[in-house]
């Protein structure tokens, strides 16, 4: 494996690649890489010929108050799971390779990125919007895969895709969970061993819901208050967001026809923690 860390360098190695005919994968991460970014790289590794893996704690997705000091580095051990995954480059660029002096242009998907996720961290889906197109114009991936913990990510970058007629196609794919059923996130590296068992009440909220769901209820509010309530009975654990909404147009539902999904934010100290689930109404109604 090859590690890259300058952007003309990588853009050169992805027209090479892809003048001699081959597919080009792109696995975007912050690094601190753990089985659930391990997933995302043997998922795209079955539908291209080569893999790029970028490793960028992107600073223009953190709020002023967030924890991007705090969040983990680790290009040596990123590098040994790259390599045993069968990567062929990681691309570590630094801030200023991405982000050269003065930048005046940003990518931010309106409405969408406002909301929910957007309303907490004002400017975050503006800086991993912006940063994504200029991953995929650096990569040139004919295939970018992300991970669905990250839901509203996932919708807001779909639609930049579409709306820009970004040649890349986008593969979702599931949340990988640890054996207590909390996500796999690198943020959990910073929670105390008491917050880390505090955090097995976020899988217990959507399970509580979904149960709700297969049990024929249908308003909105009354499965909201029901995942909120467990996870107010946590006591070190303060609530960001509980809110049941459209899969596609993020928009709040009254009540559930199809499909729904269901977001959470919380906070476990000072380490702010998502997950979600996507909850169907049976077929047989």
């Amino acid at each position: 494996m090859e590690i890259v860390r300058r952007v003309n360098a990588m853009r050169e190695i992805s027209r090479q690649v892809r003048a001699r005919g081959l597919k080009v994968g792109l696995v975007p991460t912050m690094g601190a890489l753990h089985e659930g970014h391990l997933s995302l790289i043997r998922g795209i590794k079955e539908m291209v010929d080569v893999v790029v893996v970028s490793v960028f704690v992107n600073p223009t997705q953190f709020g002023p108050d967030e924890d991007f000091e705090r969040f983990t580095r680790d290009l040596t051990g990123d590098a040994d799971q790259c390599i045993a995954c069968g990567v062929d480059y990681m691309f570590a660029p630094e801030a200023e390779e991405i982000y050269p002096p003065g930048p005046h242009t940003h990518v931010e998907v309106e409405d969408l990125s406002s909301r929910l996720e957007g309303a907490s961290r004002v400017g975050h889906f503006r800086g991993v919007t912006t940063v994504v197109l200029k991953l995929f114009e650096v990569v040139r991936p004919s295939v970018a895969v992300f991970g669905r913990k990250d839901a509203q990510q996932a919708v807001i970058v779909q639609r930049m895709v579409k709306d820009l007629l970004v040649g890349v196609e986008l593969l979702i794919l599931p949340t990988v969970r640890d054996e207590d059923g909390v996500a796999l996130s690198s943020r959990n590296q910073l929670l105390s061993p008491e917050q880390r068992v505090a955090a097995r009440v976020i899988p217990s909220a959507l399970d509580t819901a979904e149960d709700l769901v297969k049990e024929g209820e249908r308003k909105a509010d009354v499965v909201v208050r029901a995942a909120h309530g467990v996870l107010e009975s946590e006591r070190l654990v303060r609530v960001d967001h509980v809110e049941l909404v459209d899969p596609e147009t993020l928009e709040p539902l009254a009540t559930l026809e199809h499909r729904a999904l269901l977001l959470i934010a919380v906070y476990l100290g000072e380490c702010r923690l998502i997950d979600n689930a996507t909850l169907e109404v049976p077929v047989e109604e």
